[in-house]
């Protein structure tokens, strides 16, 4: 009886300890630095996000400038999986209409994150490239879909300043090819509650409840320029400007998310409320996920989702839009 209460007393002991292991496995926050995903490089899979001409520069050295000032971003964290940006949302067509990378469905982003090697058991770090706002927008929206195909907090998060951090902090890049092995990767729920769909927007304008945040350039917001995906200019009624320089400050060459008291900050001058229930946009959702990322994840304001659809489906759907007029 005594040997068998010590060998539940063991076991209970293992699990505790497996227990214990997994939560310190967890990522710290939303964001990591590059000296702690260094230190952890064995617990977490990389995922390095990309697209357009720095799909080529996986393979690449980076180029230095004077100071060592990153002017071409190139390489990668060795062993990372690629993900091509241009393959994680889906054509799709709404209300007869075809429109141009909206939301995926889950089979369809299970599949791509398969096909680019993701495997399950460990917690994921998304490496974009780091040298301007867009590409560490990529890397947002890619967190955003993971966390609503079911990801959980403390099983994800975004290497501040991408791969440029990454090289300004010293540590070596590789320029072998991606893996080729398949995945196991699934996507397990959706989130509904970090998503917005094009009703709640319309119903959250016509009751004044959602504050909505614009996270485009701000000649678009104004309606003084317009992206040819989108049939008509300007913006939501009421919404307010986030725009894209503001998201981001630069570290030699490397485009680094701030803390949750410069937003702060920056939201009192531009007059938005951190704390109210709140919807980001723009015109794909690409620049909106880095809004999110900085409202839901850097303030904590859980009360906030994103409208993956956009002016991309919200102008090319009959919806008005408000702006310089033209």
């Amino acid at each position: 009886m005594q040997m068998k209460h010590l060998m539940s007393a063991g076991l209970l002991s293992l699990g505790l300890a497996a227990a214990q292991g997994a939560v310190a496995m967890d990522v710290p926050g939303p964001l990591v630095t590059p000296q702690w995903l260094h230190a952890h490089l064995n617990d977490v899979t990389v995922v390095d996000i990309r697209g357009g001409a720095s799909m080529k520069r996986f393979t690449a050295q980076p180029q230095l400038g004077k100071n060592h000032m990153i002017e071409k971003t190139g390489g990668h964290i060795a062993g990372a999986d690629l993900v091509n940006f241009n393959d994680i949302r889906q054509d799709r067509t709404v209300d007869g209409v075809k429109l141009k990378a909206m939301m995926p469905t889950a089979a369809y982003f299970t599949k791509v994150m398969d096909e680019a090697g993701l495997n399950t058991g460990k917690p994921i770090v998304i490496v974009p490239t780091g040298n301007a706002v867009f590409a560490m927008d990529r890397g947002t929206r890619l967190y955003f879909q993971l966390r609503y195909f079911g990801v959980p907090h403390g099983q994800l998060a975004i290497l501040n300043g991408g791969t440029n951090a990454w090289i300004n902090a010293g540590y070596p890049v590789s320029v072998e090819p991606a893996p080729t092995a398949m995945g196991d990767w699934k996507a397990t729920g959706e989130d509904n509650a970090i998503l917005a769909s094009m009703q709640q927007v319309k119903d959250g304008l016509r009751q004044g409840t959602e504050q909505y945040i614009d996270a485009r350039p701000t000649a678009q917001f104004l309606g003084i320029a317009k992206k040819p995906i989108n049939k008509t200019a300007g913006h939501l009624a009421g919404a307010k400007s986030f725009p894209i320089d503001a998201i981001v400050k630069n570290d030699h060459g490397a485009a680094m998310f701030m803390t949750a008291a410069e937003y702060k900050k920056i939201f009192h001058d531009f007059d938005i409320s951190p704390n109210k229930p709140t919807t980001t946009y723009c015109n794909t959702g690409h620049l909106a996920s880095g809004a999110w990322f900085v409202v839901h994840e850097i303030l904590g304001n859980k009360n906030s989702k994103l409208y993956a659809g956009s002016m991309n489906e919200w102008t090319n759907l009959g919806n008005p839009t408000v702006g310089l007029p033209s």
